[in-house]
């Protein structure tokens, strides 16, 4: 063999070892690529460059770090159990995975295909304790109660408590709300009353004590924020995993009355092809930008399913969500801004 042929084998060994290097370490390249927007509907990669796995959550922010807490649809899972996932970030664009918070095997032996979703956190500042809950029922959603867990700490592990029904309701599809002076409250959809509830939690968050107001409209999904003067709640029309034209009504105060609700969004788009979870507000030095949160759910393959988060536009008794644009956001100043 000639010396050429012989540096030119050298020289594809060492190329062939130079792509499997490369191809092993992109993963990694991309692990730590800082997102600079949003961009709703698209897969949203966490630090790890794992697409989030936080379906139908909720965010709560202490101090300066926002956790945000879902339900967990990767594939592999185990089916005996649930998951509820946990992230938590800075800046409300990139995340970091801190594990599965609950895992939970059949906590009332409700059979194959019991149900836990919707799950959603509160922090307890007088017990400094994290207060889970979520939505717990059996595979024919006859059960209809909500299940709660705690934890000492953000990351869990949260440990199941108990279940019950919100003032002897049913209750589907819950959502959160913690007010500017921050009282804590749960939402709940209740099939047989044709609307959801308000509802006050106890000292210890672990209950539910007092009815604020009941919405008579079949919605679920509930979302409520307080923005200047009125309080604005979002529902979804009871279509399951199909998207719907979402509505909202306002009032002055949480006990009502309500206005009739109205759409969000141009009705022919389906709310974007999403399900509202949340309107999260975010104050800053400048301004306050109001987030609507929704899930696009993929109901044949839950672990691709994504989110639509975009900045609502608010003007007077008005509510609207534009079309979803790539979008940064300044948890310092409360802007938001559109990519261009």
């Amino acid at each position: 063999m000639s010396i050429l042929a012989n540096n030119q084998l050298i020289l594809t060994g060492t190329l062939r070892k130079l792509v499997l290097l490369l191809i092993l370490c992109l993963p990694g390249m991309f692990t730590f690529a800082q997102h600079s927007f949003i961009d709703p509907g698209a897969v949203w990669p966490d630090s790890a460059g794992q697409h989030i796995q936080a379906h139908g959550g909720g965010i709560i922010r202490i101090g300066g770090v926002y956790y945000w807490y879902g339900e967990q649809r990767g594939t592999g899972l185990d089916t005996n159990y649930r998951y509820v996932s946990g992230y938590r970030s800075t800046d409300l664009m990139n995340w970091t995975f801190m594990g599965n918070v609950l895992q939970l095997s059949d906590p009332e032996s409700l059979g194959p295909r019991w149900i836990l979703e919707r799950p959603k956190v509160f922090f307890n500042r007088r017990t400094r304790s994290y207060v889970l809950y979520f939505h717990l029922d059996d595979r024919h959603y006859k059960y209809a109660r909500v299940g709660v867990a705690t934890s000492s700490k953000p990351e869990g592990p949260f440990r199941y408590l108990k279940s019950f029904r919100p003032l002897g309701l049913e209750s589907r599809d819950i959502g959160q709300f913690i007010d500017d002076d921050g009282t804590p409250y749960l939402i709940f959809e209740s099939r047989p009353s044709k609307g959801f509830y308000i509802a006050g939690l106890s000292r210890d968050y672990t209950d539910v004590t007092r009815q604020v107001c009941f919405i008579q409209s079949p919605l679920e999904g509930g979302a409520i924020v307080h923005y200047g003067h009125l309080y604005y709640a979002v529902g979804s029309a009871l279509t399951g995993w199909r998207p719907n034209p979402n509505k909202y009504a306002t009032s002055r105060s949480l006990s009502g009355p309500w206005s009739a609700f109205r759409d969000i969004a141009p009705p022919e788009t389906n709310t974007y092809g999403s399900q509202s979870t949340m309107l999260f507000k975010v104050p800053g030095s400048k301004a306050t930008t109001v987030l609507y949160m929704g899930d696009r759910w993929k109901p044949a393959a839950q672990w691709d399913s994504r989110y639509l988060w975009m900045p609502v536009q608010i003007k007077g008794d008005s509510l609207w969500l534009p079309e979803p644009r790539p979008f940064a956001i300044d948890v310092v100043t409360g802007e938001a801004r559109l990519q261009e």
